[in-house]
């Protein structure tokens, strides 16, 4: 029972223009409240699972899922065991699902390991594990259900994804450990983001090739370069704690160094990838937007400026990803 009435009785039944006038006549004002107040609890709850996993960052590894798809298909073509006229449309179904069935295990995973340090830390205190908002066994049984989907999603696809479905587990969950013992989990993180392009390549065509892996090397400096630089807030924290990374080992200007050293394999591995499709205009136009939005980033976050952090990491790489993914697949499409 919700602690207000929000419903109070009425002698006509039920209130006009509310929301009570869809549901039955017959409902009291107490079972009114009920099921408002359960629909709400459901709503809150929805809000404070997204919130654990990030749902918002699923931008950052999806476009880059879809390249991989779109360019397996533009290639080489859907496999036998999805064939049909809208086979294509059910595997990317089973692709999406993997893909957010492993990203709610991996980020579900590094909050419930990480709840005693975000407990500590008063940038991550109010974090949903740490501030109570669900408990840790709730979160780990959410990691083991998304876990067990992916890989049951996974080995519906093919069998090579369904025999790669634990390693990619492994390196995803791995990742939450890492700074507990190497100053590289950055670019584990960026391992961890850049299978999904090889993950959908495979998903569609059943084995492995060359470009995919390109676009992995893309997605793993790049998400390294910039995780570098979200790792600057903490990098106090960190040194006090014994935690590993670039930022807590390095001054902020030699880990921007780094930063801009990984965005520059980044953009060298966008354009070797960009070599295997089809040369037009909407491919150019996608690796100049990428590649000036990186250089935005840098000029943003300086050893000396830092208060733009929020914007280089969350919007403009957001913005990166989607867009040169748009200009990808319609080049791809269109080439």
């Amino acid at each position: 029972m919700c602690k207000d009435n929000i419903f109070p009785e009425k002698n006509n039944g039920f209130q006009a223009l509310s929301g009570a006038d869809f549901l039955p006549w017959s409902y009291s004002a107490a079972e009114k409240n009920d099921y408002f107040c359960d629909h709400k609890i459901e709503s809150t709850m929805i809000r404070q699972y997204a919130g654990l996993v990030k749902f918002a960052h699923t931008i950052f590894a999806m476009p880059f899922a879809l390249v991989g798809f779109v360019y397996a298909l533009r290639t080489e073509g859907i496999s036998s065991d999805c064939s049909g006229r809208y086979g294509w449309v059910v595997l990317l179904l089973q692709v999406l699902l993997c893909m957010v069935f492993a990203r709610n295990a991996a980020m579900g995973f590094n909050r419930w390991a990480d709840r005693r340090i975000d407990k500590a830390n008063p940038r991550t205190a109010d974090r949903e594990i740490p501030a109570g908002k669900i408990s840790a066994r709730a979160a780990l049984r959410f990691v083991i259900v998304n876990a067990l989907l992916f890989i049951v999603t996974a080995s519906t696809i093919n069998l090579l994804t369904g025999l790669l479905s634990p390693v990619a587990l492994f390196v995803i969950l791995m990742y939450s450990y890492c700074k507990r013992f190497t100053a590289l989990a950055h670019l584990v993180l960026g391992l961890g983001l850049g299978i999904a392009p090889v993950g959908a390549y495979i998903a569609v065509t059943g084995h492995f090739a060359w470009p995919p892996c390109i676009l992995a090397l893309l997605v793993m400096t790049w998400c390294g370069g910039f995780d570098i630089i979200y790792a600057l807030q903490d990098a106090d924290f960190d040194r006090k704690n014994g935690l590993y990374s670039i930022p807590a080992r390095f001054s902020a200007r030699v880990s921007l160094l780094f930063s801009i050293l990984l965005h520059v394999v980044s953009v060298a591995a966008l354009f070797w990838f960009g070599s295997y499709c089809p040369q037009n205009g909407w491919l150019w136009l996608g690796e100049g937007i990428f590649t000036l939005i990186l250089v935005a980033e840098h000029l943003l976050v300086t050893p000396t400026r830092q208060r733009n952090i929020g914007i280089a990491f969350g919007t403009l790489n957001g913005i990166a990803s989607t867009v040169l993914a748009v200009f990808v697949i319609t080049a791809l499409l269109r080439g």
